[in-house]
């Protein structure tokens, strides 16, 4: 059995972080302590303790416990859980502890629904995707959702120095691990418990001993131990879409700092294509038209990050995620997009007007096609007044000049065009 299994808290105060659920006088802590267990969907990343506190919650019950792993349960293994309602043992009802609910497909989940709702069924059930994207609805709304999050590292030290005594017990000789090399084992692991007790088993199985019998782990071998266990990303989970979205929210606050941060993450997983799409939506989404020129220098910057190939990719990426974060901003091009969008969505169009319909083709004028068209290149300043849009929907406005002297000086050359043509 794994140290981590062996080692694993049988109370709740014992387990490691959570502290906003499991700390005394807490919701959750009271709901639990009451025995009066709800349905209920633990969310969070692995080795943070979720399955850990559904354990225990479901052993303190007096209900029949039911263990189940959505990753190989079938429907049958489901329908023998049920089964099982009919008899003495579940007579007081029975606890469903299911692991890993979203790899369970739609079918599978409906059958619980029944027995869910008239109580014969206490679910609690644990996963490490966002519950919202992946778990029926259905379920949802008979369930509460608690949030896991990564453990602080001062709580995964408790849990390190822990995993080192009890392995000095068992295998007969003292393990002594240096107060900074606890300290880099919690901090590596990124939050993760599991994987740092997994760092204590195996750093202690390849240490030497020393002249005394006994083993000191070195910081050297932790640091070989953990390269990147630090690393939590996974281009199919949440925490993809979590880091992508810092990453725009950071440029277009205008934080160069964080913006190479995510940046960072998501290159250092290796995901090359998603920051170059990214940073492609963010040149013309929230630098827009304050600093036209800067799609052309973020498209160069991709381009060549996409030849070079990581890891020197990163480096004109980092040129365009700095361009864009320290320029002057403007969502006017996408706040004008989906004004248009919405009406053209709602049936607000209209017929285009005849005088700029396509009038190429032979017998067009007999149609009234472009008549009265004015072709602005043969008026001064090249623009002369007609319409443009259909009459359903002229006068309508969509684009809105931003806030910046580049828009703003569009915008005084405009007016002063229009105001000579004795235009509003």
């Amino acid at each position: 059995m794994p140290l981590a299994d062996r080692i694993r808290p049988t109370t709740l105060d014992e387990v490691v972080g959570q502290q906003h659920l499991l700390q005394k006088g807490s919701m959750f802590r009271g709901i639990v302590e009451s025995g009066d267990i709800p349905n209920m969907i633990f969310y969070g990343p692995s080795g943070v303790g979720k399955t850990t506190v559904a354990r225990i919650i479901a052993q303190n019950t007096h209900k029949r416990l039911h263990k189940l792993n959505g990753t190989t349960a079938s429907t049958a293994d489901i329908k023998a859980v049920i089964a099982e309602l009919d008899t003495f043992s579940g007579i007081d009802g029975v606890i469903l502890y299911l692991d890993e609910i979203q790899y369970l497909n739609k079918k599978q989940q409906q059958t619980l629904l029944e027995f869910l709702e008239d109580g014969s069924i206490t679910l609690i059930a644990s996963t490490t995707e966002n519950p919202y994207f992946y778990v029926y609805n259905a379920i949802l709304s008979r369930s509460t959702i608690f949030e896991f999050k990564p453990v602080d590292p001062p709580e995964v030290k408790r849990a390190v120095l822990r995993g080192f005594s009890v392995l000095s017990e068992q295998l007969g000789y003292p393990v002594h691990c240096p107060d900074e090399v606890a300290d880099y084992i919690a901090v590596s692991c990124g939050g993760d418990v599991r994987k740092s007790i997994n760092a204590v088993e195996l750093l202690t199985a390849g240490a030497g001993f020393g002249d005394d019998g006994s083993k000191t782990i070195t910081l050297e071998q932790a640091e070989q131990v953990a390269q990147r266990s630090a690393m939590r990303y996974d281009r199919d989970a949440d925490v993809h879409y979590d880091v992508m979205s810092a990453l725009q929210k950071s440029i277009r606050g205008s934080d160069p700092d964080a913006a190479v941060h995510y940046l960072a993450r998501l290159l250092a997983g290796g995901d090359l294509l998603s920051a170059c799409r990214r940073l492609l939506v963010i040149a013309s989404e929230d630098v827009g038209l304050a600093f036209p020129q800067c799609i052309t220098i973020v498209k160069a910057c991709v381009d060549s990050a996409l030849q070079l190939g990581l890891p020197e990719a990163s480096i004109p990426l980092s040129q365009a995620a700095l361009v864009m974060a320290t320029a002057p901003k403007s969502n006017s091009a996408n706040a004008a997009i989906q004004a248009a969008l919405a009406d053209v969505r709602a049936g607000r169009t209209g017929d285009i007007p005849a005088h700029i319909q396509d009038a190429h083709y032979s017998g067009a004028k007999k149609m009234g096609r472009g008549l009265t068209y004015q072709f602005p290149h043969d008026f001064p300043d090249h623009y002369v007044p007609q319409q443009y849009l259909p009459d359903a929907l002229r006068g309508t406005t969509y684009y809105q000049y931003g806030e910046n002297k580049v828009e703003q000086a569009a915008k005084a050359y405009w007016e002063r065009i229009r105001k000579n043509r004795g235009q509003k």
